[in-house]
């Protein structure tokens, strides 16, 4: 299956928001800033990426919108999409690719678009609140056997696919732009956060509520559901499930090197998404 991403950059009042087009030259359409993965890249650094080179414009992602499938070339393709929000703009520079954009009111933009799943990307927009603070909760990555390890096992290091997954994660980690960075004391939590951190200089805060000896189900959902600014929380596989159950009411598992992103607004999660190292 081909895989792409993109977004739907929105600015102006979330009630009445205006959305980025753009048109496409060799296809004489509009539609929206999207895509295909380079080899290796994630999904979400690619949705990233590619706004970027559409449009100009770094944003942050808000939550996800539900992902395009159709047929290109004769194989299955899936794009994924989020909201957006520019936090930096160098210019619409027109070339080859695109050589026109355009801020539109969401019913111009359904009249304009040439693809019907695009104007169902807008329906999407509109059923859950845009202004969302997200919660990142990553589970560490991949640090060897438990049982083979014969130091301290809070000292046990990621392994080389651990480190692969760190510095996958800190090309994800820009989309959401996490203020607090918090971990367990294990280094293999530590770790996973680090080259995020050493990237865009934050510090990573040390949380014993957050180790498999020490979590409270009390003491722990509070410190991070407090948490009012966007945020990256490494923990472990005995401690997300019930961390992110209590904090949503979902049933989320996730992989070593995996992370859920909890979009909240109010003080309530609206939404919760899962994504691979």
């Amino acid at each position: 299956m081909l895989r792409a991403a993109g977004a739907v950059v929105w600015r102006g009042a979330e009630s009445s928001p205006e959305v980025a087009v753009i048109h496409r030259p060799a296809y004489d359409d509009w539609t929206f800033p999207k895509g295909k993965l380079k080899t290796g890249e994630h999904v979400i650094a690619a949705g990233l990426r590619e706004v970027r080179e559409e449009t100009g414009m770094t944003v942050a992602l808000g939550r996800a919108l539900p992902p395009v499938h159709y047929i290109s070339r004769g194989r299955l393709k899936r794009v994924d999409y989020w909201t957006a929000q520019a936090v930096a703009d160098d210019g619409f520079a027109p070339g080859e690719e695109v050589d026109e954009l355009r801020w539109l009111p969401l019913e111009e933009a359904k009249r304009l678009m040439s693809y019907e799943w695009d104007a169902g990307l807008l329906r999407a927009l509109a059923v859950a609140p845009l202004e969302t603070v997200p919660l990142v909760l990553v589970r560490h990555g991949s640090a060897g056997s438990r049982n083979e390890w014969t130091g301290d096992d809070a000292l046990r290091p990621l392994d080389t696919d651990g480190r692969s997954q760190a510095a996958t994660l800190a090309t994800a980690l820009p989309a959401y732009r996490p203020e607090v960075l918090m971990s367990s004391p294990s280094a293999r939590c530590v770790q996973t956060l680090e080259p995020y951190g050493d990237a865009y200089g934050g510090e990573i805060r040390i949380e014993p509520l957050l180790s498999e000896e020490s979590q409270d189900p009390h003491k722990t959902p509070a410190l991070v559901g407090d948490l009012t600014v966007p945020a990256a929380v490494c923990s472990h596989g005995k401690v997300l499930p019930e961390l992110i159950q209590t904090l949503s009411g979902k049933n989320v598992h996730l992989r070593k090197g995996a992370f859920a992103v909890l979009h909240k607004t109010a003080g309530r999660v609206v939404s919760v998404e899962r994504y691979a190292a």
